[in-house]
């Protein structure tokens, strides 16, 4: 992996695999076994590497029903999320008690049938700069707005960080998932991969 880069893996997940399909991914980018690899945590909970790994290789995983995502990156801590399409009936009404003003206002403003993968963008995007921070939802979705045009998507507000800092996008994965990633630092290219099922 170039120092420019960010892997980001998409793969089939069952719950009941739990985090083995993560550390079979760690193993590969670190030369090691998956039950070699030593897991700590950040002051919020965030899983980092232990001593003797690389303390510049940084992570995150997602998933949602039968899909996952797994975000890895030298020198950058990547937040990542991912939500599967369904209809949400209380969209506007969780929008309009923790999201930010004008991000209620831009999604009052769109057709009913645009407004699931609209809320759904925001949600994804606001949960992958959270985990970057790496406080995660106890941070508050209040304290953050994004802007959603087009294909992009950009940080207008993050409470005690400068939006010029960090980097957000959209992840093109299908008609049926809406998946974000963010990361604190300069651009990079983003290299989306899918991980075959075993055999």
């Amino acid at each position: 992996m170039h120092d420019d880069e960010i892997h980001v893996w998409r793969l089939d997940y069952d719950h009941h695999q739990g985090r083995a399909p993560f550390h079979m991914l760690l193993a590969a980018y670190l030369g090691c076994t998956a039950d070699a690899i030593r897991l700590g945590a950040g002051a919020y909970g965030r899983p980092s590497l232990e001593t003797p790994h690389d303390p510049d290789l940084h992570f995150n995983w997602t998933h949602s029903s039968d899909q996952a995502l797994f975000a890895i990156a030298r020198g950058v801590e990547p937040g990542v999320d991912l939500e599967r399409l369904r209809a949400r009936p209380r969209a506007l009404a969780i929008a309009e008690r923790y999201f930010s003003a004008d991000e209620f206002v831009a999604l009052t403003a769109l057709e009913p049938a645009a407004r699931d993968a609209a809320f759904l963008q925001l949600w994804t995007a606001k949960e992958a700069v959270l985990k970057a921070t790496g406080r995660g939802l106890a941070f508050g979705l209040h304290r953050l707005s994004i802007g959603s045009r087009a294909d992009q998507l950009a940080l207008r507000f993050l409470d005690g960080e400068l939006p010029a800092h960090w980097q957000l996008h959209r992840l093109n994965l299908d008609d049926v998932h809406v998946g974000s990633i963010a990361w604190r630092g300069g651009p990079r290219t983003i290299r989306l991969r899918t991980l075959a099922p075993a055999a």
